[in-house]
């Protein structure tokens, strides 16, 4: 009979200590300085560059300051409210809004833009180049842009050494090289790696390996 594991990792942590910059210091500088009233901020970049991770960070700082956050992706159900007394709004995966979404998301701006509130965006393409409304893309191209850019590869396994030492869990140089020499450096494939290769090492009881890893690779992934 196959063992079924009880995973109990570490939850995702997203904060600015964890999060290597690589070329992307300009980003984080304006973050940091970033007050209330200040024009819109558009953040793009693709898939695994690392754009929730900063929105969440942000999040996570300004609510650590006692600032009500509110944060709209399109996975957030509708209405799109304000949180009471707001001072950070940030909207996720913005090329994916839906009609209704795009709406409250232009809603949203307007309520924001009248109470003087601090606005973070992020998406898969410039603004520009979203499928969205114009005056939504209009809003997201206010203030400043920042393109997202890549990590080397030296930052890359710096990412998965850290975040495996977080679980835990030995990761070796030689499963490092392996995962980097066949898979793009799309961090979040990476991590979901990472994170199957975690759950198939408790399965198996077995120390994660090159070998264990090409073992799991030609099993299907039956994430959702």
């Amino acid at each position: 009979m196959k063992q079924i594991p009880l995973f109990l990792g570490p939850p995702p942590d997203y904060t600015f200590d964890n999060y290597l910059p690589g070329d992307n210091e300009a980003l984080l500088a304006h973050l940091d300085a970033l007050q209330l009233g200040d024009a819109p901020v558009y953040i793009w970049g693709p898939s695994g560059s690392g754009k929730t991770h900063v929105l969440r960070a942000l999040a996570q700082r300004w609510q650590e300051a006692g600032a009500q956050v509110g944060w709209y992706d399109a996975n957030t159900p509708q209405p799109w409210e304000l949180p009471h007394q707001p001072s950070l709004l940030l909207m996720d995966d913005c090329e994916r809004f839906d009609p209704g979404q795009q709406h409250a998301a232009f809603t949203l701006f307007v309520e924001a833009a009248s109470q003087g509130l601090a606005v973070v965006a992020a998406g898969a393409a410039p603004s520009v180049d979203l499928p969205l409304r114009e005056d939504v893309r209009t809003r997201l191209a206010w203030g400043p842009t920042f393109a997202l850019q890549p990590l080397s590869e030296e930052e890359v396994r710096a990412v998965l050494h850290r975040e495996a030492a977080r679980r835990g869990v030995v990761l070796g140089d030689e499963v490092v090289s392996y995962l980097q020499t066949r898979f793009a450096r799309d961090l979040k494939h990476l991590m979901h790696l990472l994170d199957r290769l975690d759950e198939f090492s408790l399965a198996s009881q077995r120390a994660i390996t090159v070998p264990l890893l090409r073992r799991m690779l030609s099993e299907p992934d039956t994430a959702p």
